[in-house]
């Protein structure tokens, strides 16, 4: 399930009996990992297919975010632009690149690094960035938010691709949304933790691992 490569070459079959596949899984994910909504991608995970799947699980200016973090925001705000639906979305929202992205697009893409940036410290977006203090009392800058959500879990589904490759349509549909089910399941009873015990990031890291581990206690039972 590639995120973050270029589209796949079209190539000339000389049969008729290779499986096709979809390109890509596509996520949408709350800063805690919570998943929104998922979808596949046939072909490529372009702009124009991001912009349509954000359009079908926001239809309404009510139901859309501040701000949408995309790997490619860059790529995804220019062809908005083009297109003419930036228009109505810049009414409510504002397309950011996470962090991890961000350091490779900021040295050479302009547009990237005067509108997509996750964390600016010219005070355009204060709710961004928070103040904190670390051991010492000294304050230093933070993200106020994990930009990483989607990729983290994008890591944790590729631990089951050899297995979902092999499945029908219709056990691979099931299978994803059961895994994401108890993926969301997962982060919010971390967030409960967080707020009962104040657990630390080692902490709560550590009870991701014992989760995963633990992962067949959930009963799922998987026919390929």
């Amino acid at each position: 399930m590639p995120h973050d490569d270029a589209p796949a070459p079209h190539e000339e079959q000389n049969h008729y009996f290779t499986a096709p596949r979809f390109y890509c899984v596509e996520t949408l994910c709350a800063p805690c990992g919570t998943v929104i909504a998922w979808t596949k991608f046939t072909k490529s995970e372009g702009p124009g297919n991001i912009m349509r799947f954000l359009d079908h699980v926001y239809p309404t200016f009510e139901s859309r975010p501040s701000y949408v973090c995309v790997d490619k925001a860059c790529v995804v705000l220019k062809n908005a632009v083009l297109n003419g639906t930036w228009r109505v979305w810049s009414l409510t929202t504002r397309f950011i690149v996470d962090s991890y992205h961000y350091i490779n697009h900021r040295t050479t893409d302009y547009t990237c690094r005067k509108w997509c940036n996750p964390a600016p410290l010219n005070g355009s977006a204060p709710n961004l960035v928070v103040v904190e203090n670390d051991i010492h009392g000294r304050p230093h800058y933070k993200r106020a938010f994990n930009t990483q959500a989607c990729e983290q879990l994008n890591a944790w589904l590729g631990g089951f691709q050899n297995m979902l490759n092999r499945m029908t349509v219709i056990n691979f549909n099931w299978t994803i949304h059961a895994l994401l089910f108890i993926h969301t399941q997962k982060r919010k009873r971390k967030q409960k933790w967080k707020q009962k015990i104040y657990m630390t990031e080692e902490a709560a890291d550590e009870y991701d691992r014992e989760e995963d581990e633990g992962i067949a206690d959930y009963g799922l039972d998987i026919d390929v």
